[in-house]
């Protein structure tokens, strides 16, 4: 049943720890979802963790583990024999296996292996982390349910009954030939209502959506997406039927993609977790923050070029910090939207001349408005001329951010490198450093000072 996870229940878990009940610990876990069990351990510490982990069933503790973050399961697993870890996998689809037993190191992978009772399990696990990572391999479960063409109704059951037995939930029938490639998908309503001599071949339904084993997980995820799929049969080169993706498999993988998305846009070098360890955590953030301040660096020799001119007229330094923050809130926008529609694939990358004129008209509306408005501020505050700079500074900084912040994304995602890249620390750098130049050039021209 679903727990609500509070101090109390906490400091009741860890008082039962520490008088060595865990009789008492299982009792209490028992009715408990995995996903909540989980969100106890996660509050431990490390010897807490072994300790409640110990306690609960094997079928649960594997269900457990696949809800845990790397580190922690790792932590878990290291306390484990290789038979235990066998036990483990045993219990879980051959997926979800495959996920975990490739954390371990390959030594421990062959030993692993060796001690899987279930030699069809232990078969599927080898099979499936010879893939590689991000493929629809590497995502696929090689439980499923399959009956060939030549197959009666009669028989189609019997071989359904058989193969359910190893499948939690069974979201399609699929059909193959005799060397096993995928011709389609049994309607279970129409094998219900046929007669019982009826063959496959007059049943099923060969309009089947397929991906290859070799497609990225990002290709699976769009196929899934776009079709409102469920689930998706993965075939070989041959056209042979080898196994299937769930949504549930999707979803990880949107969330991953989503989440290393926010990270690049927040100019994260590497993905990192909540969880890993501060120096990770620094690795992955200091190399942007380097280029920002090379960045500031640049922008504050330029602003000392133009020493002399902000002696004279001392009022333009009030609107460097404005000019340097709209440019890169402009570019960040635009650069947003890019990555975004390209991740989605709502924005084709060739499409490039299109979406600049676009984010021209709207940098064009965007800066009249902002210009407008700091003009009459200026204006106010002090005098045509610096009103006039700040204004024609800000609406050619906007133009430029809008259309930097489309190009640079469109163009480096058309050389097959992330685009979220071109977001965030880098975007806003850049747009620092050529809006105060703008800025102090506008000003040199209005203020007569060449």
């Amino acid at each position: 049943m679903p727990a609500e996870l509070n101090t109390d229940v906490l400091n009741h878990i860890r008082h039962a720890i520490e008088l060595g009940q865990e009789q008492h610990i299982r009792q209490m876990l028992a009715e408990w979802y995995p996903a909540d069990i989980a969100e106890v351990i996660r509050q431990l510490n490390d010897t807490e963790a072994l300790i409640v982990f110990k306690a609960i069933s094997s079928e649960t503790a594997s269900e457990v583990l696949l809800e845990l973050d790397e580190e922690r399961r790792e932590i878990l697993l290291s306390s484990l024999s290789t038979k235990q870890i066998a036990q483990q996998l045993d219990n879980m689809d051959s997926d979800d296996a495959a996920d975990v037993i490739s954390e371990l190191p390959e030594n421990i992978q062959t030993e692993v292996l060796s001690q899987i009772e279930d030699i069809t399990q232990a078969s599927d696990i080898a099979e499936l982390i010879t893939y590689q990572e991000g493929t629809a391999g590497s995502l696929m479960a090689k439980e499923l349910v399959r009956v060939y063409t030549s197959d009666h109704v009669s028989q189609c059951i019997h071989q359904i009954r058989e193969q359910a037995e190893n499948v939690d939930v069974m979201y399609a029938v699929y059909v193959v030939d005799e060397v096993g490639r995928l011709r389609g998908m049994l309607s279970l309503k129409r094998l219900i209502i046929a007669h019982p001599m009826a063959r496959v071949e007059e049943l099923f339904e060969p309009d089947i959506i397929s991906v290859n084993v070799l497609a990225t997980s990002e290709e699976v995820a769009g196929i899934m997406q776009k079709y409102d799929l469920v689930v998706l049969p993965v075939i070989d080169t041959l056209g042979r039927l080898v196994g299937r993706i769930t949504i549930d498999d999707v979803v990880d993988v949107i969330r991953e993609s989503a989440d290393e998305q926010v990270q690049r846009l927040s100019g994260l070098s590497d993905d990192v977790d909540p969880n890993d360890r501060f120096w990770r955590n620094s690795r992955a953030r200091i190399p942007w923050l380097l280029v920002g301040m090379c960045g500031g660096i640049i922008g504050s020799r330029i602003i000392g070029a133009y020493e002399t001119q902000i002696r004279i007229h001392p009022e333009m330094a009030y609107f460097i910090p404005l000019i340097g923050a709209m440019g890169g809130n402009v570019g960040v926008q635009s650069s947003a939207i890019i990555v975004q529609g390209l991740a989605n694939r709502s924005i084709i990358s060739n499409t490039i001349i299109p979406r600049l004129l676009k984010e021209l008209g709207v940098g064009v509306l965007n800066g009249l408005i902002c210009a407008v408005l700091i003009w009459s501020y200026a204006f106010i505050i002090q005098d045509w001329q610096l009103a006039a700079t700040v204004s024609m500074s800000l609406f050619t900084v906007i133009l430029c951010a809008s259309v930097l912040g489309t190009f640079v994304p469109l163009t480096l995602n058309r050389f097959k490198i992330n685009p979220a890249l071109a977001t965030g620390p880098f975007v806003t750098t850049l747009n620092d450093i050529i809006g105060i130049t703008i800025y102090f050039l506008v000003g040199r021209l209005l203020y007569g000072l060449f």
